[in-house]
């Protein structure tokens, strides 16, 4: 049973994000495809890796992780940043035109997060959130 709830809670936040990115296709406010999509939400998960990095991330070639960041570059969701320490390595970092485009996760999270407020007292919250953490920082060490 847990591990139903658990699997269709995440899809449903899965499903309202994908829902959210089809509908800029019918309004022509979508410039990047559903792997570009991926792509830019592993770099901004990953937090400012080389292109290496990323790929070793998704287990890809490098020459093909570059030819994708070329596309998030272009597109201006992504941004090449020299590293301080190795001036011959780049990072690449998030633009503020991803975040603007991530805002409809962010959006549905905070409604999420509101009605469980509505719902659930102030211990309820805690430990939920202090099982999250322990999910987050423990249980998925490889991630």
């Amino acid at each position: 049973m847990l591990e139903h709830v658990f699997s269709e809670t995440y899809t449903k936040f899965k499903l309202q994000f994908y829902r959210k990115i089809f509908s800029r296709f019918e309004t022509r406010e979508a410039t990047l495809s559903a792997v570009e999509t991926f792509c830019v939400e592993v770099i901004n998960a990953l937090g400012e890796p080389t292109i290496n990095e990323f790929a070793q991330f998704v287990n890809i070639s490098q020459a093909n992780a570059a030819y994708k960041v070329q596309s998030l570059l272009e597109s201006g969701y992504v941004e090449k940043i020299r590293s301080e320490t190795d001036k011959r390595e780049y990072h690449l970092r998030v633009t503020e035109k991803y975040h603007q485009f991530n805002r409809v996760n962010i959006d549905y999270v905070n409604e999420v997060v509101r009605l469980m407020r509505e719902r659930f007292d102030e211990k309820e919250l805690a430990h939920f959130e202090s099982m999250l953490k322990i999910i987050c920082d423990d249980l998925m060490k490889d991630l």
